[in-house]
């Protein structure tokens, strides 16, 4: 489709079975079904198969594994791009690995980038190195994992994307941190920010309240999830009016150069 086309992304907010994959598929599967002809884009959260899970011995799928084939089939079914991580094993390590599976059976992929020390999943998993942006209608699109988001250099706009989206496991005892980050990446990176975090009680008793959302490039709201609530909502991103803003407020023009190491 023509660049300036609307985009129609689908959020997926809802609770996971504790390190039970084909439940979660199942489950996903219904959810997928809901956003069938309203959505270019689907959002799942982080470890979507698992929970945050520290296991990665015991529930780690070789790449191209059931999941991934999962992924490749929903997307042809439902006719949409569906997005979210879950835990991969290659080459004699483990990651939490983000694929971007289109309709017609494409993908890419993300291995989160900062693992998260404080919940030892340095201790378990292997840092990814490079970035990945994909297109979709016209669309730049940048996806990140949960703890990349406190990094603001990684996910800088260097005029590379227009939508940053953030799949994650964030717990509610941190969910300030979470609604003011995401703003402030929407603001800096005149961008569109979708991010995507689980609710419910995790294996080890962490809660999540979820505040899914997208944020507007000036920093409002879009969408109606709620907090704590199972929600499956399609929000409509404008091209037009990001491109408009852009050259109205071009603070691009002014920003900081530096080399990322």
């Amino acid at each position: 489709m023509d660049k300036g086309s609307d985009l129609r992304v689908g959020l997926i907010q809802t609770a996971l079975l504790w390190e039970d994959r084909d439940a979660n598929l199942d489950m996903f599967a219904s959810k997928l079904a809901q956003l069938e002809g309203k959505t270019d884009l689907a959002v799942l959260p982080e470890m979507f198969t698992t929970g945050f899970s520290m296991r990665p011995e015991k529930l780690a799928e070789q790449a191209g594994g059931k999941t991934l084939d999962w992924m490749i089939t929903m997307a042809s079914e439902k006719n949409m791009a569906i997005t979210g991580s879950f835990i991969v094993t290659e080459s004699g390590n483990y990651y939490n690995r983000l694929y971007v599976v289109f309709p017609e059976g494409s993908y890419k992929q993300y291995d989160k980038r900062h693992l998260f020390r404080m919940g030892e999943e340095n201790k378990h998993y292997t840092g990814g190195v490079q970035k990945m942006i994909f297109t979709l209608k016209g669309w730049r699109i940048f996806p990140l994992i949960c703890y990349d988001l406190r990094f603001p250099v990684w996910s800088r706009n260097r005029g590379d994307y227009d939508l940053l989206i953030y799949v994650a496991n964030w717990p509610e005892s941190r969910r300030h941190v979470w609604n003011a980050l995401l703003v402030a990446r929407a603001l800096e990176n005149q961008c569109y920010v979708t991010a995507v975090n689980r609710i419910g009680k995790d294996g080890q008793q962490l809660t999540y309240a979820g505040d899914s959302v997208v944020v507007h490039p000036k920093g409002h709201a879009m969408s109606r999830t709620l907090p704590h609530e199972d929600t499956v909502e399609t929000v409509t991103l404008s091209m037009e009016e990001l491109e408009g803003f852009r050259k109205k407020f071009p603070v691009a023009k002014d920003a900081d150069d530096f080399v990322l190491k």
